[in-house]
């Protein structure tokens, strides 16, 4: 009984933690939150090591380790810089500049990892509004939210996503046409919303980027990268298995000449496999004790599964939610696969810590002092509401 009831603390001092982001007076993430409670859990009995290694879903991890290798390509390649440099150059004024900041993302999110897109274009928009003498939030604003928005457009935009794709049946060219136009409306939307929240963005007046400095560019690492990428995603079009297709593309990438894999492997996001592995183990010992069964009937509901993924995601976030969740819908039950992509994605514009693209440009934002939890609740929390709605209507009357 004792231990039985210690398990169950750990479990709910574990969420709570992961919920906050950190335990207090520790120097701990959630990613080292997530293994230590796994490991406590272990140790209590909860589960058995053989079954918590067999837990962690190898899909999953294999798809998000192989997607941050060849970001970590692009990124070495000039890529990002190159897609942003370019669109930018071409926006001709502050108005232009924030639509195409806002499709740009949007576009590239829905095709690499959202996080990452936003470590890369958060310094480059800094630079630009500088550059320009514009105030950055809104373009920032711009960032944070096209990386959410546009990330639900497919299977490998984010690793909630990734998650869906591991366990639902869904194929990426199906999942693709569901969603896109979800992420068009959305992009719309905000760059509406940001139009009418900052007036300073309305105008039209020609402006110039000369002071941007170009790109750096290696060109046969450009050329190869973005052939494997190519191929990948074709795969991916053609009904391929997403692990493996995405592994034989980081594969073929790391024979190269050009870069250590040191530097390569330096980029590849550890933590948040370690997260996930954590929070696999974490939810097997949730199933074991049955904890969530009073959830079940609200889960194969629409309507109530857009609520409750909502407010666990800016509760716990959406990858732990997703894990939480996804054990009650089946296989075959398209719909609500489709509603928990897209809400546990959209759900991550409500909050400042909905999202870890949010913090990534809160946190430049905040150097000059001008980004604030309630700054952003402004732009997110009626962009989220209104975001949700469209996705909620468009999945349900699509499926």
């Amino acid at each position: 009984m004792l231990r039985s009831v210690l398990q169950l603390l750990i479990l709910a001092l574990s969420y709570g933690a992961l919920a906050l982001g950190g335990v207090p007076g520790l120097r701990m993430n959630r990613a080292t939150i997530s293994l230590v409670s796994a490991a406590l859990l272990i140790a209590l009995g909860a589960i058995d090591l053989p079954s918590a290694w067999q837990a962690i879903d190898p899909q999953t991890i294999v798809f998000l380790l192989s997607m941050m290798i060849l970001n970590a390509y692009l990124g070495f390649s000039g890529f990002f810089q190159i897609a942003m440099v370019t669109i930018v150059r071409f926006s001709g004024s502050p108005l232009g500049l924030l639509i195409f900041l806002t499709v740009a993302t949007g576009m590239l999110s829905a095709v690499f990892l959202n996080d990452t897109l936003a470590l890369v274009t958060t310094p480059l928009t800094l630079r630009i509004t500088h550059a320009l003498g514009l105030n950055p939030v809104p373009y920032l604003l711009a960032i944070a939210g096209a990386t959410n928005i546009g990330s639900v457009a497919t299977l490998s935009g984010n690793p909630q996503n990734i998650l869906v794709g591991s366990f639902s049946n869904l194929r990426y060219l199906q999942f693709t046409q569901v969603m896109v136009p979800v992420a068009v409306l959305g992009l719309g939307l905000q760059v509406v919303w940001l139009w009418w929240l900052y007036p300073e963005v309305r105008s039209r007046q020609s402006c110039t980027l000369a002071t941007l400095q170009p790109a750096q560019v290696q060109k046969g690492l450009l050329h190869k990268t973005l052939i494997v990428s190519g191929l990948m995603f074709l795969a991916f079009l053609l009904g391929f298995p997403l692990a493996e297709s995405s592994l034989l593309a980081a594969a073929a990438l790391l024979v190269t000449r050009r870069l250590k894999p040191e530097r390569v492997l330096a980029q590849v996001d550890w933590s948040l496999l370690v997260l996930f592995a954590g929070l696999f183990i974490l939810t097997r010992c949730i199933q074991n004790f049955d904890l969530l069964a009073v959830l079940r009937p609200w889960v194969n509901q629409p309507l109530p599964l857009v609520v409750l993924t909502t407010l666990l995601s800016n509760l716990i976030s959406n990858v732990p939610t997703v894990l939480l969740l996804a054990q009650f819908i089946p296989k075959g039950a398209d719909q609500l696969w489709y509603l928990l992509a897209a809400t546990s994605t959209l759900a991550g514009n409500l909050t400042l810590f909905g999202a870890v693209a949010n913090l990534i440009t809160a946190e430049a934002a905040a150097r000059s002092g001008q980004f604030s939890f309630w700054q952003h609740l402004r732009f997110g929390a009626p962009l989220t509401l209104l975001t949700l709605a469209i996705a909620y209507a468009w999945i349900v009357g699509q499926t």
